[in-house]
């Protein structure tokens, strides 16, 4: 009865509270998260994306999300030219939200004269996307258009790359307040140039440029018989603090950290409108082969990862030249290697074996927490959902892209993921 029961708790609850008391100072369960969703072990393949036309004599060059999450971008093209591009190549988009999603049927497809390289959507307009072919020419579309889908484009001449377009993306216009963005492209060629959208002439303007020389290369890996010149650009990204900032790799390996503030050595020979200098502030520790991937990390200023042609996978601090941790994944190149948008620890990458792999840096060793086979092809592309969290695409050597949903382990962060990068980056310093 109630007289019993009152008795009971009068008895037992000083007991209950000092023992709640010396559980809320117990460290024994810190950082152990309870999961009470789905089975943690499952990354499910959700769709398998392909357009036969293209697929049949090209890949899968790059993989581009729209601002929304919802539609899915893929460029088709190929990486073994050994002259003219004579290929039937493009960009093909999917709505992954529509009722009718037609795996086999893009929602719009653009033929492009060259393979395309390379992709990249506008950070604020989900219809507007730029891409780089092998021609050298950067072309920005507008795909919620059905008959004029061209914005602008750099055309082909003194001001474009002389080389195919490596990598692309979209930064900030500092003088708009973030309402206005640029383009940036890296080339073969050498150059990094940035553009201005000028839709009402359908005209790309080069702004601003850089040069990647030779001199900034690591004394022992210089050829001395060349002299002061272009080296290649395999890809850019810009830190996500300073927008001032970015990091490039290159064609001989070579990983630099760049600022757009900074006028070094000018190009020996440039018909360009505006002047081409270097703009390298720190040389890091080279891959042994190209350079594939490189990503600031979107949690942490002074973090990086790279992924190259000598199969390993590198996780730098910009304070230092040395990596902080390789891994080789063993299954072939390294295509790309990508930051979680959501769990400061984690990471993804994808082989020329045919592998996407996940890293937890939580772990501190080299063993992926999760192996996926996904093709019997190389995977060359890679893209985390920013906006739609557990959502994954990869685009491989048949002209697939399959896209993936995430586990709750791969998309929530752990108990003081944060303060553990902190740690990791700081140990740099000693």
């Amino acid at each position: 009865d109630s007289q019993e029961l009152k008795q009971f708790i009068h008895k037992i609850g000083p007991l209950m509270i000092q023992e709640l008391v010396r559980n809320s100072r117990s460290h024994a369960f810190e950082g152990y998260d309870v999961n009470w969703g789905e089975d943690t072990n499952t990354v499910t393949d959700i769709h398998t994306l392909c357009h036969a036309e293209f697929a049949e004599s090209v890949i899968v060059t790059n993989l581009s999300w729209n601002s929304t999450g919802a539609v899915v971008a893929a460029s088709y093209g190929r990486f073994d030219h050994e002259d003219w591009c004579m290929h039937k190549s493009g960009l093909c988009t999917w709505n992954l939200d529509r009722r009718n999603l037609d795996a086999d049927k893009p929602d719009s497809v653009i033929d492009v004269s060259s393979c395309l390289m390379c992709i990249a959507y506008h950070p604020q307009k989900p219809a507007w996307i730029a891409g780089g072919t092998f021609n050298g020419e950067v072309i920005v579309w507008d795909t919620s258009q059905t008959e004029e889908t061209l914005v602008a484009s750099s055309g082909i001449g003194d001001d474009s790359h002389r080389d195919p377009v490596a990598k692309l993306t979209w930064i900030p216009d500092p003088e708009s307040k973030g309402k206005k963005f640029h383009i940036v492209s890296v080339s073969s060629d050498g150059r990094i140039l940035t553009w201005k959208v000028h839709a009402s002439k359908q005209k790309l303007k080069l702004i601003n440029g850089f040069v990647l020389l030779t001199d900034s290369l690591p004394r022992h890996l210089r050829v001395r018989s060349r002299g002061n010149q272009e080296m290649g650009v395999t890809c850019i990204s810009f830190s996500k603090e300073d927008e001032t900032k970015f990091m490039i790799g290159s064609d001989c390996g070579g990983i630099f950290q760049c600022s757009t503030s900074v006028r070094g050595n000018p190009a020996n020979e440039s018909n360009c409108s505006v002047e081409l200098r270097s703009p390298v502030t720190m040389t890091f520790n080279p891959h042994s082969g190209p350079v594939y991937g490189i990503e600031c990390s979107p949690f942490h200023h002074q973090m990086m990862l790279t992924s190259a042609s000598d199969a390993s996978v590198r996780l730098y601090s910009l304070l230092r030249a040395q990596p902080l941790i390789t891994i080789d994944p063993g299954a072939g190149y390294v295509y790309a290697a990508k930051w979680s948008p959501v769990r400061p620890l984690l990471f993804a990458v994808v082989t020329e074996g045919g592998h996407l792999y996940f890293y937890d840096l939580q772990q501190m060793n080299a063993v992926p927490i999760l192996k996926l086979e996904v093709a019997k092809r190389p995977i060359y592309s890679l893209q985390f959902n920013a906006k739609e969290r557990s959502l994954l695409a990869t685009g491989d050597g048949a002209g697939k892209i399959r896209v993936w949903r995430l586990n709750e382990e791969l998309v929530k962060p752990g108990a003081k993921e944060m303060d553990s990068l902190t740690s990791l980056a700081s140990s740099a310093l000693q």
